[in-house]
């Protein structure tokens, strides 16, 4: 029994932190895993903070920000572009705006919407709202815009627009999976800035004080960031000794995990359990297997490696569309280890 502060510090110390929550498979574990039924309320991980957030309609947190001096101003929850910088501008305005196509890029509609119906418009015709990670992302979008030589209503819409959830995970995952009973979160009384689990109401979620007492459910994390950089050789050996093994991405699934830590590295790119077997040009794992499910960046991977000059080893880079790239393996990066 811990108010909400030292569960988190128990987890923390313990494990890797208060349980995370991503979907309601993950809601069906959790309340599993409480075996006694004669409890209440059970704490997770969610607390609110009081800051929204700016996110990308294809679902990415906005992690490069690109605003105009002064901006966002915070009376609006949408964003254009306007000579390559950004405002924050009413949802509601009509605007011509830039969708993103898998197999065409760039697509700029010469149509005017607010923003919604651009987001559905780009949904239904092309991928998504357009999302800009990066300057150079950021340069082709303007780049789009100037070459329209529009003359008025230059503003565009971009994918980016404000979530007004101010409930962030404790490990600051990107989940907004949320499981509230109906009516809740309701402030009741104030001061409920903390989210417990209620096992009476098939575990759906309330708002509750954080200095109640109760019961509380932490998580591990299979995968762990290691920000020391390294050789690969290095890495690889520091996670043999420390944990079990540099980290193999055999599916989708640990790919998402993989984008779910790399993001607070301090390197452009991280290593993987990645290595280049050049007598047969083939790729491999450090757990034996050969790359199976893979997510090359386009030029990196799929053309046969120069193994006369240095040998090759798999990073997965920590911004961007965090695909795999081919590097020295004498780079000094950080890297993930594998727990398990």
């Amino acid at each position: 029994m811990k108010n909400w502060t030292e569960a988190q510090r128990y987890c923390r110390e313990k494990y890797t932190d208060l349980a995370t929550v991503d979907n309601m498979n993950d809601m069906n574990e959790l309340n599993k895993s409480v075996n006694d039924r004669s409890v209440q309320f059970v704490w997770i991980g969610l607390q609110k903070t009081g800051r929204d957030k700016w996110q990308w309609s294809a679902g990415e947190p906005a992690l490069y920000l690109n605003w105009e001096t002064g901006q966002p101003e915070g009376k609006d929850d949408c964003a254009v572009m306007l000579n390559g910088e950004w405002h924050d501008f009413p949802c509601f305005n009509t605007r011509n705006f830039i969708c993103n196509n898998t197999n065409t890029g760039l697509i700029f509609v010469n149509q005017t919407m607010n923003w919604r119906d651009a987001q559905s418009y780009c949904r239904q015709n092309h991928i998504d709202l357009v999302s800009v990670r990066n300057q150079n992302e950021n340069q082709q979008v303007e780049k789009i815009i100037s070459d329209r030589h529009l003359t008025e209503q230059k503003h565009v819409w971009i994918g980016l627009f404000r979530v007004r959830d101010s409930w962030q995970w404790s490990d600051q995952s990107d989940s907004s999976f949320r499981y509230w009973k109906y009516g809740e979160p309701n402030n009741f009384g104030k001061g409920e800035d903390c989210t417990a689990v209620n096992q009476t109401a098939q575990g759906q979620w309330h708002d509750v004080s954080c200095y109640n007492q109760f019961p509380f459910v932490c998580h591990e994390d299979k995968l762990i960031l290691i920000t020391k950089n390294l050789t690969w050789s290095e890495a690889l050996t520091y996670c043999r000794q420390n944990h079990v093994d540099l980290v193999s991405v055999h599916s989708e699934e640990i790919q998402r995990r993989v984008m779910n830590v790399v993001k607070l590295a301090s390197t452009a790119e991280v290593w993987l359990g990645l290595h280049n077997y050049c007598i047969m040009n083939m790729w491999l794992w450090v757990s034996g297997e050969i790359v199976c499910y893979q997510n090359w960046a386009p030029g990196n991977g799929t053309t046969p490696e120069n193994c006369s000059l240095e040998k090759r080893k798999g990073a997965v880079q920590s911004g961007g569309d965090q695909h795999w790239i081919s590097l020295p393996e004498t780079d000094k990066l950080n890297f993930i280890c594998s727990r398990n």
